[in-house]
C-alpha cells in the first residue's frame, strides 16, 4: 500500500464528513431499518457480525484533515465496538460524532464522556423500548453533567405529544426528522428538499466507509454497492476521493443526470435533511 500520510490537505478538497463504520453488529432490530429488507430477501444467510480492524481505524485517522466531522457509525451500533475508546483518541483533530439506539449509554459512559463531541441518540415512532430507551438517557446524561458529549434526541416519524413532551423536558436539542422508505431513501411521507444549485449535496462533500474498508460515495441504503469508489485498506483515501468514479458521479449530478446512476437513480434524496 502506498504511503498514507496526508500532506497536503488539498487531496481531499470539499470533504467535510466521514462516517466510519467501526462495527456492523446492532443489538435493536427497528422496523424501518433497511436491514429488514435484506433480512427478508436473504432468509438464515445475513449475518451483521463485523468489527473495522483498530489498526485500520488508525491508518484512516492519520489521512484525514483537522476540524472535519468523522461520525463513527454508518449501519451499525458504534458503542457495540469494543475498542470505541482508541478508536475516538485517534480522531482528536476531527469533530467525533455517531448515532446510536442509546441501549448501552450508560454502559459505556466511561468510554465516551470526555471523548465525543456530540451523540445523537435515534427515537422512532411505534417503538415499543422508548420508556426504557429514555430511562437510560435520563441516566447518561445524570452521570455526564456538564462534560461532553453534547446531546441531541433524534426523533423519526411521528411520535406523539407525551414522548415530545419528555424529551423536551431533557434540555437536549430536538432534532425532527421525516422517515422513508425501508427499502431505500424514497416515499419520503413528506417532500424532500432540493437545494438551489440543483445538484445533491451529501455526494460533493460526504465519504462512507464500512468495516472491511470499501468507501462509498455516500451513507443511503445500498445492498448492490453501486456507490463504492474504493479501498481504504489498499488505497489513500485521497486517491479515492480523486477517482474517476466519483468525478463521473458529481459530474452527472451536476448535469442534471442523477436519474441515470445506479446508486441515485431512485433515490430521494438530496442532501438537505427534512423535518
Amino acid at each position: 500500500m502506498k504511503n498514507t500520510s496526508v500532506t497536503n490537505n488539498a487531496c481531499l478538497n470539499g470533504l467535510a464528513t466521514v462516517n466510519l463504520e467501526l462495527t456492523n453488529r446492532c443489538n435493536k432490530k427497528c422496523w424501518m431499518c433497511g436491514r429488514r429488507k435484506i433480512e427478508a430477501e436473504n432468509p438464515g444467510n445475513m449475518v451483521f457480525n463485523k468489527d473495522m480492524d483498530i489498526g485500520l481505524v488508525e491508518r484512516i485517522s492519520a489521512q484525514l484533515p483537522s476540524d472535519i466531522v468523522v461520525q463513527f457509525h454508518n449501519n451499525g451500533e458504534p458503542l457495540m465496538y469494543q475498542e470505541l475508546p482508541r478508536a475516538l483518541d485517534f480522531f482528536k483533530k476531527q469533530v467525533r460524532c455517531f448515532d446510536t439506539n442509546g441501549k448501552l449509554l450508560v454502559k459505556r459512559a466511561a468510554d465516551i464522556i470526555g471523548r465525543a463531541d456530540t451523540i445523537t441518540v435515534s427515537t422512532f415512532e411505534r417503538d415499543e423500548e422508548w420508556e426504557e430507551q429514555f430511562g437510560i438517557l435520563k441516566e447518561f446524561l445524570r452521570l455526564k453533567g456538564a462534560a461532553s458529549p453534547r446531546i441531541m434526541i433524534r426523533c423519526l416519524g411521528e411520535l406523539g405529544e407525551k414522548r415530545m413532551a419528555l424529551y423536551r423536558e431533557t434540555g437536549c436539542l430536538m432534532v425532527p426528522r421525516i422517515l422513508h422508505s425501508p427499502d431505500g431513501s424514497f416515499k419520503y411521507t413528506k417532500t424532500t428538499v432540493i437545494p438551489e444549485v440543483g445538484f445533491c449535496i451529501e455526494i460533493m462533500n460526504h465519504m462512507a466507509i464500512n468495516t472491511s474498508g470499501e468507501v462509498s460515495l455516500c451513507v443511503r441504503f445500498d445492498p448492490e454497492r453501486h456507490g463504492v469508489i474504493g479501498d481504504a485498506s489498499r488505497e489513500p483515501l485521497a486517491d479515492i476521493w480523486n477517482s474517476p468514479k466519483r468525478r463521473e458521479y458529481i459530474r452527472a449530478h451536476i448535469e442534471g443526470r442523477r436519474d441515470t446512476l445506479p446508486l441515485c437513480g431512485k433515490c430521494h434524496y438530496w442532501g438537505v435533511p427534512r423535518s
